[in-house]
């Protein structure tokens, strides 16, 4: 009766322990490589102290309270933010929502108005900006003001930067014209420094 029990039990082996195995091991591949488990609460980009001067426009234009990307499907709610205690542009905790630069320019004001937004995941919820780098020259953001005016915008170019690069074109230009940058992370998790290994900048012109 002993044979038969452990015959049987050895017979159970590879039906019930190697499944479970496989299903602990996918779970794990899926941890590590799905972006977004670990959600990075760093800053997004070191900004200047200092960005180029708002000069008073002949028509005042509202703060930001609506992001719209509908190329990938955001429709986010903005809020404004100003440095952290270290000269970092700071971000909402939230990551369904994006946060406006308010030192330098509001969207549709001469010069670079800069909103940030999560990348990754957080409790299960994915952020915001997950699919920033599908956008494309050509592709069209819009922000909704305080006012309900709509100011809309076209991708010009996407560049990656590091962490620490110098991000001083990000958050000012000299053109005499507006824009809107949107920045988030991207790259490869870096489980020490807690944030990713690139900051996205998606450049954007002002087009009505």
């Amino acid at each position: 009766m002993r044979r038969r029990q452990k015959r049987v039990t050895q017979n159970l082996f590879p039906i019930v322990i190697i499944p479970i195995m496989s299903l602990c091991v996918t779970l794990i591949l899926l941890y590590i490589l799905m972006p977004g488990q670990h959600n990075s609460q760093a800053i997004p980009i070191h900004a200047p102290k200092v960005v180029n001067s708002v000069t008073a426009p002949a028509v005042v234009i509202a703060s930001p309270v609506q992001l719209n990307i509908d190329s990938i499907n955001v429709n986010a709610i903005v809020n404004p933010v100003g440095l952290t205690s270290t000269g970092d542009m700071d971000i909402d905790e939230n990551p369904t929502q994006v946060a406006w630069y308010k030192l330098g320019p509001k969207p549709g004001e001469v010069g670079s108005a800069v909103i940030a937004g999560h990348y990754g995941w957080k409790d299960g919820v994915p952020s915001v900006f997950n699919d920033l780098n599908k956008l494309v020259k050509g592709d069209t953001i819009s922000t909704v003001g305080e006012d309900g005016q709509v100011k809309t915008f076209a991708v010009n170019h996407t560049a990656l930067y590091a962490p620490d690069q110098d991000a001083t074109n990000v958050f000012t230009s000299d053109d005499g014209k507006a824009h809107l940058n949107l920045v988030t992370c991207q790259g490869s998790w870096n489980n020490s420094a807690r944030t990713y290994t690139e900051r996205l900048i998606v450049f954007t012109d002002y087009v009505k």
